[in-house]
């Protein structure tokens, strides 16, 4: 049974803890930056490399995840669906999680790790994709959803500007 609220810091530590090389990106990554959004799934940007599909297997077998939409099968992700460029739109005993093989122009882990930054959440270090990157990204995609969000991105990331502009001073 996945948790009424999601927890997606559950998810990122068991991630952790497997050693799973990944980007956040989508609302959290907003949200890490400081963007006051809303959020129901953790979307990531997994590195599909053999040894990272290696650790990433098991840390989603510990989340008990499974793909969404199917719950009465219950399909379980399998090392060749994982090492696909496409989406993978899971549930887990935590919450939604959406595992992408690749972003906007077909832009996959290594493309992306330029364009993240690490961050550090109780002792556990992590990758986020740059706000500018998010914006250009949501900007590309245009759904409603992503339209919505980009004033606030926007604001977000002139805010921070202003911030480290004080804080040369």
């Amino acid at each position: 049974m996945h948790a009424p609220t999601p927890d997606f810091y559950s998810i990122l530590e068991i991630f952790s803890k497997y050693k799973v090389d990944f980007i956040i990106v989508g609302g959290v990554c907003g949200v890490l930056h400081g963007a006051p959004v809303t959020t129901f799934d953790l979307d990531i940007v997994h590195s599909r490399a053999e040894e990272n599909l290696a650790r990433l297997l098991p840390a989603l077998k510990k989340l008990e995840a499974y793909y969404r939409g199917r719950q009465s099968q219950r399909l379980k992700p399998k090392l060749d669906d994982l090492s696909s460029p496409g989406h993978h739109l899971l549930m887990t005993r935590f919450g939604p999680l959406d595992l992408l093989g690749t972003i906007g122009a077909g832009e996959g882990y290594p493309n992306l790790l330029e364009q993240s930054d690490e961050i550090e959440i109780e002792k556990m270090r992590l990758r986020v994709l740059t706000l500018e990157k998010l914006i250009e990204v949501k900007e590309k995609l245009g759904s409603e959803k992503d339209k919505a969000v980009l004033p606030i991105l926007r604001q977000t990331l002139l805010e921070k500007g202003k911030k480290r502009g004080r804080d040369r001073k």
